[in-house]
């Protein structure tokens, strides 16, 4: 029996790994996955089997799974591939005949207007389609998806958002790891869904305090509206299209997607979420 981790060289992926050596998995019982060869390395060094990966290439996962293993499949990062890598994966898992699938999704994936959302809602259809036991995380905002407004905020003074007065319950990143190390390790909770989120929610003025708090300067709001956004995230440097997500993920927020609190995260992992300020000054700290 193993608890292999798709995704082990990205960061919620080596902070799982973590977990789950820190919640008593042994070290050969674990196989981390992923395309980083340093990461890899320096997992094996802890004595956790590992293995090279790569999603878009269904032969890299030849012989990965067995029956009595559980997975966890952590969503990948390149958008418009995602759907086709995560296939490979269950189609891999599901000729296995594995145990269980754990895959971290996006908050009501299966009805939501969240521009993140369609991928996920179509990776969790394949996993339905397969018939594999699973569960499902579907993981609110990081708290560490802010550490890039940090970083300009600590160099212009200013906070740039078009978020209006929409909520945001994040959680660190070390709290979703936690819980997804959780689940892989109690087999009570195939067949459940957990929306998970942060305890308490937050607005981008609560944001400003707290970078200001985080990176150890004041720090003020501009409030904008999304077409002025656009333009100054491009003007900034951004393309079109990267600008234009930015400015979309922020409509989402001010529409109200990212701010529900039910207790789902703290009440699995069995203590607080980290409060934002926190998650901003352990983010900026390692980034020092």
């Amino acid at each position: 029996m193993s608890y292999i981790v798709i995704g082990a060289t990205g960061q919620l992926g080596t902070l799982t790994v973590d977990a789950l050596l820190d919640r008593g998995a042994a070290p050969h019982d674990i196989v981390a996955a992923g395309r980083n060869a340093d990461r890899l390395a320096a997992l094996a060094a802890r004595g956790v089997h590992t293995r090279s990966i790569d999603l878009s290439d269904p032969a890299s996962l030849a012989d990965l799974f067995s029956r009595d293993d559980t997975v966890l499949l952590i969503s990948g990062n390149e958008l418009g591939q995602r759907v086709v890598q995560h296939g490979n994966v269950i189609d891999a898992a599901k000729a296995a005949g594995v145990k269980r699938l754990v895959y971290t999704s996006a908050p009501k994936a299966d009805d939501t207007a969240l521009v993140l959302a369609p991928e996920h809602k179509a990776t969790e259809e394949l996993i339905a389609a397969s018939g594999l036991p699973a569960t499902i995380l579907r993981n609110g905002w990081y708290t560490e998806n802010y550490l890039q407004a940090a970083e300009q905020a600590r160099q212009t003074g200013v906070l740039l958002t078009s978020a209006g007065e929409g909520r945001i319950s994040s959680a660190s990143r070390s709290d979703y790891a936690e819980a997804a190390a959780v689940v892989l390790l109690d087999d009570s909770t195939a067949g459940r869904t957990f929306e998970l989120s942060g305890d308490t929610s937050w607005d981008q003025q609560e944001l400003a305090d707290a970078i200001g708090q985080a990176t150890g300067r004041e720090v003020a709001l501009q409030s904008v509206t999304p077409d002025e956004h656009q333009r100054l995230l491009v003007a900034a440097g951004l393309d079109e299209g990267t600008a234009g997500f930015v400015v979309a993920l922020d409509g989402n927020t001010r529409d109200g997607l990212l701010g529900v609190t039910n207790g789902e995260l703290s009440a699995l992992i069995g203590h607080p979420t980290t409060p934002l300020v926190d998650g901003l000054r352990a983010g900026v700290a390692a980034t020092v």
